[in-house]
């Protein structure tokens, strides 16, 4: 039974990458790895890194990009949920900082950590407060700045990962033909081994051995993450179309977290979509994790390429496990 009041659309996209670029010839000088293998194997050119600052910049410029180009008033902002891995600090929570550096007066919030799949649980979240009629504007905001904790010696792992803030404005519609309108999320506490950071928390405070050991880095087993993820991801698009009765031709997009092309093309595969249906940036901005999702929604609705009413599924799978998928009709 349904007994939502409303459906929660988006109304505002807003962005922000940092200026500085580092493309694979950078790795190239400092780890065993080239261009070719890297392209081939992630579909990755460059990614953007935030030389000063922190998670909490990522986020308020996206939010004041957003603002500025739909008109929003931040002191009109109810909510605000940060999806994010490499919050500023344990506490206060980096949706606090954001809430100051924008000028959201009056808003509450929170942070929320599901690792790359941390967006759409956030827009999961939002869209709950949204539903019940009680908040008009929730802001949800996906950033990580990854750098911060990527150890550049790890040819593995360095070159998968950039830095990036986006957002997405979630308000109440009286239209339940667009916005939300399904959900499949998942987690998988199983898979804690093969990707983490192990240092920091309260299992293994900081201490001398603990940065010796490098724990306070990604850690990754990338085939066996691959492969749960190429069948956690493809599932649970598909199951979701056939949830919501899509076919293949319904679809406007699949928008897929952005960590690996190869992941990415054996999704849309099992949803049976060609590559012109697929949103694609990870050749420009590399994983930057709880952020991939709304920056390929901000891009290509200013490039022209999304139109009310269109069909979308949005994929992810990250540490945890965490998984899921979304329908969203698009509104603006």
């Amino acid at each position: 039974m349904n007994d939502k009041k409303y459906n929660a659309k988006i109304t505002g996209v807003g962005m922000y990458v940092p200026d500085k670029v580092l493309d694979n010839k950078y790795f190239e000088s400092i780890v065993d790895t080239n261009d070719e293998w890297i392209r081939v194997r992630t579909g990755i050119r460059e990614r953007r890194i935030l030389e000063q600052g922190a998670t909490s910049d990522l986020a308020a410029k996206a939010a004041l990009d957003l603002f500025d180009k739909h008109n929003i008033n931040p002191e009109d902002i109810d909510a605000i949920i940060v999806a994010t891995v490499t919050p500023d600090m344990f506490f206060p929570a980096t949706a606090c900082l954001v809430q100051d550096k924008i000028g959201a007066k009056n808003a509450w919030g929170f942070d929320l950590s599901a690792a790359c799949s941390g967006f759409l649980f956030a827009f999961q979240t939002g869209a709950s407060l949204v539903e019940t009629g009680r908040y008009k504007k929730v802001l949800v905001i996906g950033a990580d700045k990854m750098s911060s904790i990527v150890d550049y010696t790890d040819r593995n792992i360095c070159i998968l990962f950039g830095d990036a803030g986006s957002a997405v404005l979630l308000e109440p519609s009286d239209d339940k033909s667009i916005g939300l309108q399904k959900s499949i999320l998942r987690v998988d506490g199983t898979g804690k081994d093969a990707l983490n950071m192990l240092g920091g928390g309260s299992l293994n405070p900081a201490t001398y051995e603990t940065v010796d050991k490098k724990w306070h880095y990604i850690y990754q087993d990338g085939k066996a993450v691959f492969k749960v993820a190429v069948k956690g991801m493809a599932d649970v698009s598909a199951e979701l179309m056939e949830m919501s009765g899509l076919k293949s031709d319904d679809i406007a997009y699949l928008v897929p977290h952005q960590a690996n092309l190869r992941i990415i093309d054996a999704t849309a595969e099992r949803m049976g979509l060609s590559k012109e249906k697929v949103m694609i940036n990870i050749d420009k901005f590399g994983n930057t994790t709880a952020a991939t999702i709304p920056l390929c929604l901000t891009e290509y609705y200013r490039d022209g390429k999304l139109k009310k009413g269109d069909n979308l599924i949005l994929s992810a799978f990250g540490a945890g496990y965490t998984w899921g998928a979304l329908h969203v009709v698009w509104s603006i």
